[in-house]
């Protein structure tokens, strides 16, 4: 349950202003992918795409382009990555995972920005060079966003866990001294 409502958090998001790239994204699909049921992993993604749809017809009233398909494919593959980490995954892990999301995602969406915008970037390596450095002022909030989302969700049920422990505990506790 935790894993739809973290993606649901994702998505509400995407539409308040979230300045400097700085959102639960990734993740979410993380967490998703370690925690979120095998046989619903084709949820998050198609909930992604129509949040697109929606983002870029109606709300920015921008047209499609290489880019919308290239971040389904990203989609799909923090989601994968997010397989990779298992049901209880340790810190290390799930740290490197959030990193590897984020560079690959400056990495994607920096390199088909070039191929789209054809009268943004040249054809050059120059023009590639161009597209990435425009992506740097955001890249940095999101290492920093993805970093403490994805910590925060794999702290979640931990946390839980500890203090139904506790409360367990207590009960006990006050159920022998009656």
């Amino acid at each position: 349950m935790l894993a739809y409502m973290f993606v649901l958090f994702a998505i509400a998001v995407r539409f308040m202003p979230h300045p400097w790239a700085f959102t639960p994204l990734a993740a979410s699909l993380l967490f998703f992918g370690s925690r979120g049921s095998r046989r619903q992993m084709w949820l998050p993604l198609v909930l992604l795409a129509v949040t697109d749809v929606i983002l870029t017809k109606f709300v920015y009233a921008y047209a499609f382009t290489v880019e919308h398909l290239v971040s389904w494919v990203w989609y799909a593959a923090i989601l994968w990555l997010g397989t990779r980490l298992g049901r209880n995954p340790r810190p290390l892990p799930v740290i490197g995972a959030a990193l590897a999301s984020s560079v690959s995602f400056f990495l994607v969406s920096n390199f088909s920005s070039w191929v789209s915008w054809t009268d943004v970037y040249p054809r050059t390596l120059h023009g590639l060079m161009a597209a990435y450095a425009a992506g740097l002022p955001f890249f940095r909030r999101s290492v920093e966003g993805d970093l403490l989302f994805t910590a925060a969700m794999f702290a979640t049920p931990v946390l839980v866990g500890v203090v139904q422990d506790t409360l367990a505990k207590h009960s006990a506790t006050h159920t022998k001294q009656a």
